[in-house]
């Protein structure tokens, strides 16, 4: 016997003869209900209902030359960071009537350019990336588009198009001012060696005047890795007084390494994260971090994309979101 095939999809055709009507007014009561009455839509919805139909976007995007997607580009979607940006990122967009669609590159750029490639094939209204675009090719692909692109999470005087972001080295600079402050001597990095956690790294050196004990671990970072980049950076420098971490999940990790070894945090050892994710406060001790409002960028470049697509300028197509340490308990100094 031959395998049986697969059912054919519903069409707008089935749904008209379904509820008795011609194709244009089943047309009509699913794109324009103002148009036709009550009992017509409720008659070609249940015929909708019966039939499965589900209407081709990308045959009435030949028309309108509107997809109602946006392709989205992130790392990696286990970065707890970038949650709240996708979220405020969808449901910014979803008010309007698009779609996000998301594809994750593990840091790789040969990826990334293959996913920007294939994004902009299925003709997407617009195009989020959590980080810079990294290959040259793909830069002059995506301005040869024509779509609304917002890049984030980094800072670029020169974009594909539109930023919103802040500078990481001006993070890792601010974390060694307040480890300064502090009166930390002997300070470490725990990081990630990903583009955006090496900027930092960068940035806590070129302020402190002089090289770190510095562990460096594959992206992206978790408890496992935190443990394995504590330990590193003792090996270094056994009498460590404070540990910069590229990530909240990495100090968490960090965090488990000390008390397995005996060591008391913060009397014996401070640690900062980055991110300020959900858990950072609920650490015990809890964790002192950077925050980003990720919300607030996710929610922008949704507006960003959505003014541009219905035609209307943006007035500051750059936007520095900038940051803030919020200081907690794995940094406390002992009262003198």
């Amino acid at each position: 016997m031959k395998p049986s095939s697969a059912a054919k999809a519903a069409t707008l055709h089935d749904v008209a003869r379904l509820a008795g009507v011609s194709l244009i007014t089943a047309s009509r009561a699913l794109s324009k209900p103002e148009l036709v009455s009550d009992k017509t839509i409720a008659r070609v919805q249940e015929a909708v209902a019966q039939t499965g139909y589900l209407p081709n976007l990308m045959a009435g995007g030949l028309k309108s030359r509107r997809s109602q997607m946006v392709a989205g580009i992130i790392p990696a979607l286990s970065v707890a960071q970038f949650l709240p940006t996708l979220q405020t990122l969808t449901e910014t967009l979803a008010q309007s009537g698009y779609q996000l669609i998301l594809g994750q590159t593990g840091y790789d750029v040969q990826r990334e350019e293959a996913l920007i490639n294939t994004m902009i094939s299925r003709r997407p209204d617009g195009l989020f990336m959590t980080g810079l675009v990294h290959a040259a090719a793909a830069r002059e692909r995506l301005q040869k588009a024509g779509i609304p692109v917002v890049e984030s999470w980094d800072f670029s005087p020169q974009p594909v198009d539109m930023l919103v972001g802040f500078s990481h080295p001006a993070v890792g600079a601010a974390i060694a001012d307040y480890f300064r402050r502090q009166g930390r001597q002997r300070v470490g990095i725990a990081s990630a060696n990903d583009p955006r956690a090496l900027q930092r790294c960068a940035g806590f050196e070129a302020r402190w005047g002089q090289p770190v004990p510095t562990a460096l671990v594959p992206a992206p970072s978790g408890l496992a890795r935190g443990r394995e980049a504590l330990s590193a950076l003792l090996a270094q420098s056994p009498a460590l007084e404070a540990v910069y971490c590229s990530s909240d999940q990495m100090a968490q990790g960090v965090l488990v390494e000390a008390q397995a070894r005996g060591l008391r945090v913060p009397e014996d050892l401070a640690l900062c994260g980055f991110g300020n994710a959900e858990f950072s406060a609920h650490m015990v001790p809890a964790l002192t971090t950077v925050h980003v409002d990720g919300a607030g960028i996710g929610q922008r470049a949704a507006q960003m994309i959505l003014q541009r697509c219905a035609g209307q300028p943006v007035t500051e197509p750059v936007q520095d979101m900038g940051f803030s340490i919020i200081e907690r308990r794995s940094t406390e100094r002992a009262a003198t």
